[in-house]
């Protein structure tokens, strides 16, 4: 009893930044979730959702992509990895997780000691003249406790309300005045912050001299200037002031980032503080209005037409129609992938096993692509829209590049691969506006090839150590089954000529190209920057992540993928509700001040192909610059 007694108060310590950074530095996967630190060494080859999805988190306060992401079946089951409790009010990140370039250092603890006569900062020093050095008693408990908290999540059939251990979902209130402030703790000269003010603020909650005095005793790199959200002007680019590759890339994403800070709301901590705020009352009312319930009625309509489109398929086949049985063979893929979508976001049952089932029958057993790829590459699409380094649905060199950052050469982070910028991407990008939609086109052959390397991955292996250990095998089968009547039934049996096969396969594959555009309609033409670890997640996926305005009797063409900003906000909402729930997120950005990017289909293709172009562009200057320069002798790029 005594040690139960003395685990439960070792989990109730107050676990302050400095501490938590240090337990990263010892290489521990520490997540902020509500008032909980957690840490999730245990269930990081075992989370269902893959450890990327986990690494993009530590040291940051997680709540709004773990409450959207995970029913609170699964929230109940994180106090399991609690090992202790955040200090009161927001936790402010201001270094990134270590998957993304953050570098935490261990916290360097010194006897007691006179540190008036050892340092000229007197702000490190108490009263009585000792070091300062944070809650030297925040320690995490043993790799073994760990694994006896993860074994309880598996095992355990009652487990009580997470509320007991952390904060729960409840609607948020305002935020108070008190706690838009800075100053000192005596009352004494407080600045009223206004959260939704456009001028800018300094940080409410940290003094720059106060960074700095953690900074020093955290030895963790300060981070860029852009965190701290500074509105700096947009001056346009000096084509000509630039020397090297790496000088013209820096520039090109400066002046998106300032082109950025002028157009979204500041990153500072009390403006996101208050539009975090405010998101969580929108998730609450999201919850209230039943937004989260499955319209099962709209299924029995899907499974109608997906129904329909396959007969068709069966009967021109065999009437000997192969080209209009390849067409609506094509149509079937396109609009069945829909629901694989839904169920690989646990949208349609909210059973993890149903809707996993669900997931591999559509799109391993009848369409041939592996939804725990997708799942794996979805989940961290999700969490770093648009990130260059680490969102690999961006990631297409040499084909087509979106942002500037790849000129440089980058190394992906979900690949572990370099992307190296050479003659290919030099000679392919410049025309990227041109070969789009051809590309598009025959997507559908690259998934296959992605599909069957992630089953005989690593990452897909890892999965034998978590509950989800069946979905391997469940998916190498459903391919080897699709394979077998679509490559030998279909194909080899049903066809009769070599030419026949190969329209048969080229119309099939063709015909998905829609779903393919408006995969990367959503995304493509937005904001590729990053404005740094204060901007709020609502603001970040509002910001790269675009909607495209439809009728909402079009609404099945585009199963949903039109209102991808809502999605991206709420994944776990059915499809059938996001025109709903787009009424109340137009009212969140109108209250907040985030601009809501919806466009029509064609206007969102043009703004698509705009930027194909806009990087086309910078890559002809570069070339351009070389061969000038080559030929003057000049130094330069290179």
């Amino acid at each position: 009893m005594a040690t139960d007694a003395a685990t439960t108060m070792d989990r109730d310590k107050i676990l302050d930044p400095e501490a938590v950074a240090d337990l990263i530095a010892q290489g521990h996967t520490i997540v902020i979730y509500q008032d909980c630190v957690l840490r999730l060494d245990s269930w990081l080859d075992r989370h269902p959702g893959g450890r990327l999805a986990i690494m993009h988190m530590v040291g940051r306060d997680a709540t709004d992509e773990i409450e959207v992401y995970h029913f609170p079946a699964t929230l109940k089951t994180m106090k399991a990895f609690r090992i202790g409790r955040k200090p009161p009010g927001p936790w402010l990140a201001y270094t990134p997780p270590p998957i993304r370039g953050g570098v935490y250092l261990r916290m360097e603890i010194t006897p007691p000691q006179d540190c008036r006569e050892n340092t000229d900062d007197e702000s490190l020093c108490g009263d009585d003249g000792t070091i300062s050095c944070g809650d030297s008693t925040a320690e995490a408990s043993s790799d073994s406790e760990d694994s006896i908290f993860a074994e309880s999540v598996l095992e355990s059939s009652t487990i009580s309300d997470v509320s007991s251990e952390c904060s729960s979902l409840q609607p948020p209130r305002p935020p108070s005045s008190s706690s838009l402030s800075s100053g000192p703790a005596d009352g004494k000269d407080k600045t009223e912050v206004s959260p939704f003010s456009t001028e800018t603020q300094a940080p409410p909650f940290l003094s720059a001299q106060g960074v700095h005095a953690v900074n020093r005793r955290l030895r963790v790199l300060p981070v860029q200037e852009t965190s701290i959200a500074v509105r700096p002007p947009v001056t346009p680019m000096d084509d000509r002031n630039f020397s090297t590759v790496a000088d013209f890339t820096n520039r090109s994403v400066q002046h998106e980032i300032d082109r950025d800070t002028l157009v979204y709301p500041p990153v500072d901590p009390a403006r996101q503080e208050a539009i975090v705020q405010r998101y969580r009352a929108l998730h609450q009312r999201v919850h209230d209005e039943g937004f989260y319930e499955c319209p099962y009625g709209e299924y029995a309509k899907e499974m109608a037409r997906y129904s329909t489109l396959f007969v068709l398929f069966l009967a021109t086949l065999h009437a000997g129609w192969y080209v209009v049985s390849a067409v609506f063979l094509g149509l079937f893929w396109h609009q069945i992938m829909f629901t694989a979508h839904d169920a690989g976001h646990r949208a349609i049952t909210h059973n993890f096993v149903a809707d996993s089932l669900i997931g591999l029958f559509v799109a391993d057993f009848c369409c041939g692509l592996s939804i725990g790829w997708w799942k794996s590459s979805h989940n961290v699409h999700h969490l770093v829209t648009n990130q260059a380094e680490h969102d690999p649905d961006i990631q297409n060199v040499p084909l087509f590049a979106t942002s500037p950052l790849f000129f440089n050469s980058l190394r992906s982070t979900y690949y572990d691969f370099t992307f190296v910028w050479d003659a290919v991407a030099d000679f392919m990008v410049p025309y990227q506006r041109y070969t789009y939609y051809p590309v598009m086109g025959i997507a559908r052959f690259n998934l296959y090839l992605l599909s069957w390397l992630h089953v005989l991955s690593a990452k897909s292996s890892a999965l034998g150590r978590s509950t989800a250990w069946w979905i391997r095998p469940t998916e190498i089968a459903f391919m080897l089954c699709y394979w077998f009547l679509f490559g030998y039934c279909l194909l080899w049996r049903a066809l009769p000529t070599w030419t026949a096969r190969v329209v048969f396969v080229l119309v099939s594959h063709v015909v998905t190209m829609p779903l393919h555009v408006q995969i990367t309609l959503s995304h493509w033409g937005m904001s590729t920057s990053d404005l740094g670890e204060s901007e709020s997640f609502p603001q970040r996926q509002l910001r790269t992540t675009m909607d495209v305005d439809c009728p909402a009797w079009l609404d099945f063409i585009h199963g949903g993928l039109q209102f991808q900003a809502v999605h991206h906000l709420f994944p776990r909402v059915p499809r059938h509700n996001l025109r709903r729930v787009q009424v109340l997120v137009r009212e969140f950005c109108d209250d907040t001040g985030i601009p809501y990017t919806t466009l029509s289909f064609v206007d969102g293709n043009r703004k698509v192909l705009g930027r194909l172009q806009e990087m086309g562009d910078q890559v002809n200057m570069i070339i351009q610059c070389q061969k000038h320069m080559a030929a003057t002798g000049e130094s330069g790029l290179h």
